[in-house]
């Protein structure tokens, strides 16, 4: 599976106009920030896991269910890679305790959930969708376990019950035993699952557009280690993923899904983590928006590299 440039391209245009309305509304002071953090609380909670849903087919074949769990073991390795990574990288010598664990969590989660689904499904389609299904598992499973353990520093039932009642992973659970036992919803309510999830790009990516119109860019130049972290980010993600299920010979459709997923931006969800669980609210979302910036410029050239030939 490769990307045509021409199409790539297109379809991030695409992206880019609807991340311009979010950062003009933004701007017009049209969305709130309580209207912001309800549209990240509903696009978790509803509009991604109904997405997520309706994105695995109706009818089962080995070939589909194969690509799932190529795609659920690649993020179970890609994750595990990233977290050993971020711990020698961003170590207690070089960066202070609190922005440390940012550092690290931005460089192991990026923005699988909110850029990466409408990326994914725009340029692979169904072929690309299923992979990501088994990626946003081990993604999410992560997420809700070690990244809120970077904060809190300790496990407790709380973090183990986030895990299990997330409704990303408990819709993308409910895909997989709809689609191995073939059992059908009705029409009415298969509609309006879809319905529900096609409305995940555009809400997701105005919530990216209104984050960065309240960046004050200026300020953001003089932070050289936030540049350091994100610019690591969005160059080491991609070639870990790539090398990685490269060497190990993972279908081409999860090489092509985890590389592309691994060039975007850190995780939006950083600030939010920093902010319930003691870290730098301030320079976590700082540092969320340059890694956005700069993804801008290094995501096209990371792709080319390596998935456009």
């Amino acid at each position: 599976m490769q990307i045509e440039l021409t199409d790539f391209y297109s379809r991030l245009g695409t992206i880019g106009v609807i991340l311009a309305l979010g950062f003009l509304l933004g701007k017009l002071k049209l969305i709130s920030p309580k209207t912001n953090k309800d549209l990240v609380n509903l696009l978790l909670t509803v509009f991604m896991p109904a997405s997520l849903f309706a994105a695995f087919p109706t009818s089962y074949s080995d070939e589909t269910s194969d690509l799932f769990k190529a795609g659920l073991l690649a993020g179970v390795l890609v994750m595990t890679a990233l977290i050993i990574v971020s711990k020698i990288i961003f170590n207690k010598k070089f960066y202070d305790d609190k922005l440390r664990y940012e550092s690290q969590f931005a460089l192991i989660f990026n923005n699988a959930t909110f850029l990466g689904y409408p990326i994914i499904a725009s340029t692979f389609g169904e072929q690309g969708v299923i992979p990501y299904c088994g990626f946003i598992i081990a993604f999410n499973i992560a997420l809700f376990s070690y990244g809120v353990y970077l904060f809190k520093h300790k496990v407790d039932s709380k973090l183990i019950l986030n895990v299990i009642t997330n409704p990303n992973i408990i819709a993308v659970v409910l895909g997989v035993i709809v689609f191995i036992t073939g059992f059908q919803l009705p029409s009415f309510a298969t509609d309006a699952i879809k319905f529900t999830g096609n409305a995940t790009t555009a809400l997701s990516v105005i919530c990216v557009g209104y984050m960065l119109s309240n960046a004050k860019f200026l300020k953001l130049i003089k932070k050289w280690k936030l540049i350091i972290t994100a610019a690591s980010q969005l160059v080491l993600g991609p070639l870990i993923a790539y090398g990685l299920l490269t060497l190990l010979q993972f279908p081409i459709e999860v090489v092509a899904v985890c590389t592309l997923i691994q060039a975007l931006p850190t995780a939006t969800s950083l600030g939010l983590f920093a902010s319930k669980y003691g870290g730098d609210q301030t320079e976590a979302s700082e540092l969320v928006t340059v890694s956005t910036l700069l993804s801008i410029v290094i995501m096209p050239i990371m792709v080319s590299l390596l998935l456009i030939h």
